[in-house]
């Protein structure tokens, strides 16, 4: 453990006697600087609690007040006195915007006083209206036996594992899954927290539902196989479900293997931030934990990864931790814990709970106001039940009128999706055998793109010998996984490992909806890659289906 401390301090200034400053207070986003809130007027304080309540609105029902702390982010300390009084005001604003307060953090600055100053760093979270709570995607991803699907029954279900992996059985959808204690599919679990920052799982909610009554954060896993074999599975995973965040699962006992590796650099590729938590500890010695942690920070910061790797042993480090990843794309958390002992999971809990969304309220906004696009998640507009909008591109190139006839969010009915939102639609009066991945449902207005071929700037990652015309791989771009044949390399006659060029890629099946600017994965056997669109080739824009033609 002192190892631990002792790397984590590198990288973080020690949680007592502060001597840095913050950066200056921006103007919009989340955070707060307050450096006191004593004898406020009524004046004062309403218009304290309009300023919290847009600092709310930024931060999509979280905030975060950082007391005792200047404007340009000199932190000044408050007397025990005084910062006893601020929070007590802060309390009361958050009782007036109907919020809850979470103190974080007391810290003593270092200022060479006789007397102690201190400053605070207080988590504000509102219960949103209409069903409208936080909710961030994390893809678990690791190797197979490394524990991921245990390490959720134990976070969802709220009881430690016996060893043998009892606590995911309730995970598992399929029996061969249960006999072989392997997921091979994609499945969710859900782990709320409260306005006061509490867990709501399943240990205290019968079902998805009261959970979501309860929580005004949802943290929603997506449970993905981590045997080779189901790769193309966790690639879908990973593309179509638009996850915020990655967690990588290293057991601590096997280190950095199988596909461990693969699934880092898919989760690079498609520029998911990633922490990874080291499972198993109780299996191992303290000596064998550090040599898997050492493993690690050598990968992350090989020239590739180019990652921050910061160990996490205190509550502190896990506040610190989860405001830094979301703000920096470098940084990586590492976690070690014990899914039997339960060892370091209420660290893990404290950096969920903290940990804020990538987007803020305006991105939101400006999302909401484009025209409806639902894959697996909503990415852009609003979508309400009863509503008509149309679904496709069918094999033939059509679309389809579809009414949907309600929503459900984390099995629980919801009126209103909004953009970023994953969700369950019930369709109407519509004919399921159409029904096939790589589908959207769009609003009729949209004018969707559907096309055969498309052009992608590439990169090679990995192949055997050469890379030319006529070459067929498995593409993935968001919820599209089909076959395509490279129809021209454009100024060079192959591709070896590691070169760029920009590609005209054929689907073999059925036309596709993309955009340009879409990110794509490929592989096929030993051969990867990943790019972007540049240049659709549309067949047609937005054809309805003749039999609705006739009708309309």
């Amino acid at each position: 453990m002192k190892a631990n401390k002792a790397r984590f301090s590198r990288n973080f200034k020690p949680s007592n006697n502060t001597p840095y400053v913050l950066p200056p207070e921006a103007e919009e986003g989340n955070i707060e600087y307050k450096l006191k809130l004593v004898n406020t007027t009524q004046y004062r304080f309403e218009h304290l609690a309009t300023q919290m309540k847009w600092r709310l609105q930024e931060g999509r029902g979280e905030a975060v007040y950082q007391i005792g702390v200047e404007d340009n982010g000199m932190l000044a300390g408050l007397s025990e006195e005084d910062l006893r009084t601020s929070l007590n005001t802060l309390h009361r604003l958050a009782e007036k915007v109907g919020a809850d307060i979470t103190v974080l953090r007391e810290r003593e600055v270092d200022d060479d006083s006789d007397v102690p100053r201190k400053i605070a760093e207080v988590l504000i979270r509102k219960v949103p209206d209409d069903q409208q709570f936080l909710d961030l995607r994390v893809a678990v991803l690791g190797n197979v036996d490394s524990g991921k699907s245990t390490l959720l029954g134990v976070l969802t279900q709220g009881e430690l594992d016996n060893g043998r992996g009892r606590t995911r059985l309730n995970l598992f959808r399929h029996l061969h899954e249960i006999q072989t204690g392997r997921t091979s599919s994609i499945s969710f679990e859900i782990l709320g927290f409260n306005s006061k920052g509490e867990v709501v799982n399943y240990s205290e909610s019968r079902t998805a539902e009261e959970i979501c009554e309860s929580a005004s954060k949802m943290i929603t896993f997506i449970d993905l196989a981590g045997h080779h074999k189901y790769l193309k599975t966790t690639i879908f995973g990973l593309t179509s479900y638009c996850p915020d965040f990655a967690m990588l699962v290293v057991s601590a006992n096997t280190g950095i293997a199988g596909t461990t590796r693969e699934h880092l650099g898919l989760a690079m590729a498609l520029k998911v931030p990633i922490f990874i938590v080291i499972s198993k500890v109780d299996l191992c010695t303290r000596a064998t934990v550090e040599r898997t942690v050492r493993q690690l920070e050598r990968v992350l910061k090989q020239p590739g990864c180019n990652k921050v790797p910061i160990v996490i042993s205190s509550a502190d480090d896990a506040v610190t931790a989860a405001q830094q990843f979301a703000q920096s794309p470098n940084i990586t958390p590492i976690l070690t814990l014990s899914s039997v002992s339960g060892e370091s999971l209420d660290l893990l809990k404290v950096f969920f709970n903290i940990l804020p969304p990538l987007s803020n309220s305006k991105e939101q906004e400006e999302l909401m106001q484009q025209l409806t696009e639902f894959q697996v998640c909503l990415h852009d507009g609003q979508c309400e039940n009863p509503f008509l909008h149309v679904l496709g591109p069918t094999d033939s190139g059509h679309f389809h009128k579809l009414t949907i006839e309600s929503i459900q969010r984390n099995r629980s009915a919801c009126r209103v999706l909004r953009a970023g939102q994953a969700a369950t639609l019930a369709l109407g009066n519509f004919d399921r055998s159409l029904l096939r991945k790589g589908m959207v449902i769009v609003s009729p207005e949209m004018d969707p793109t559907i096309c055969w071929m498309f052009e992608a700037e590439i990169v090679l990652l990995f192949h055997a010998k050469t890379f030319h015309k006529g070459f067929q791989v498995t593409v993935h771009i968001g919820n599209v996984r089909q076959t395509a044949t490279v129809e021209a390399v454009y100024g060079k006659e192959e591709l070896r490992t590691g070169e760029k060029a920009v590609v005209l890629f054929k689907f073999i099946k059925h036309p596709e909806y993309l955009k340009v600017g879409a990110k794509m994965l490929f592989r096929e056997s030993v051969t990867k890659g990943i790019g972007h669109v540049t240049k659709l080739q549309p067949i047609a824009q937005y054809r309805l289906s003749h039999s609705e033609d006739d009708e309309a």
